[in-house]
């Protein structure tokens, strides 16, 4: 439906779970798409199956800034440029605030956010200069609701919705649009682990009555990416089936 020929991307968290199967469905719908992440085996599978050499693998640990800061030159020279980011990666050290460590906090902060800050401030002077650019960020709503004992990622997740909502308004005149998507339970190999209990529990929440697919999530992202949604900026898309209705 929403065709991204000719348009370049980097996807970071390509390795698995939702950021393989966003890498996945924009290379579907045409785009040239750079596969960032820190499983190079994993990697290489998606790129296989997205065709191969059209889609370059760039492996990154985002902890790490002289890695950070060479993985917008390295995806622009791979592919002649960037029309689109997409911030996907993340981590949880999940703890109770009082027993929160200082490593802790500041490991999730440097990937969640400090990381994506970088990355897309990047991106910018190239987006600017060819007056087109769309730059996606995977929040979460635990980043909009909270949630007991993630208070770093929760603190990550709220600073991408802020940071977009800050730039998109600085880059709005330049035909870039900045935008977040948050994801509610999105079935994973984690939750393949919860007992009918536990399912129970977490579906009582969401009043479509099931977890949502890592599918659902790369749909939107292909959307924001695409000419159809170049009016919306600034916005959080949110993908919860009902859990959180703002």
């Amino acid at each position: 439906m929403f065709d991204l020929t000719g348009k370049r991307a980097l996807v970071t968290g390509a390795s698995g779970g939702i950021g393989r199967e966003i890498a996945r469905a924009l290379g579907k719908a045409g785009a040239r798409v750079a596969l960032s992440g820190t499983r190079v085996a994993a990697l290489e599978d998606t790129a296989r199956e997205m065709g191969g050499g059209e889609h370059p693998i760039l492996p990154c640990n985002l902890g790490n800034q002289d890695e950070v800061d060479k993985l917008v030159p390295s995806a622009e020279s791979a592919l002649g440029g960037l029309d689109i980011l997409v911030n996907n990666a993340g981590m949880t050290r999940d703890n109770l605030f009082m027993r929160m460590k200082n490593e802790e906090w500041d490991e999730v902060l440097a990937v969640n956010l400090t990381a994506a800050f970088h990355l897309t401030r990047a991106v910018l002077r190239g987006m600017m200069k060819q007056r087109y650019g769309r730059i996606i960020s995977i929040t979460s709503v635990v980043g909009v609701a909270g949630n007991a004992g993630q208070g770093n990622y929760a603190a990550s997740k709220a600073g991408l919705i802020g940071m977009s909502k800050s730039l998109a308004q600085e880059v709005a005149s330049r035909n870039i649009t900045v935008n977040t998507i948050a994801p509610g339970f999105i079935a994973s190999a984690m939750t393949d682990e919860l007992n009918d209990k536990q399912r129970e529990t977490i579906l009582q929440k969401v009043p479509a009555g099931r977890l949502g697919t890592a599918d659902e999530v790369a749909a939107c992202t292909v959307f924001l990416a695409s000419a159809e949604a170049g009016y919306i900026t600034g916005h959080t898309l949110n993908v919860n089936g009902g859990m959180l209705m703002i």
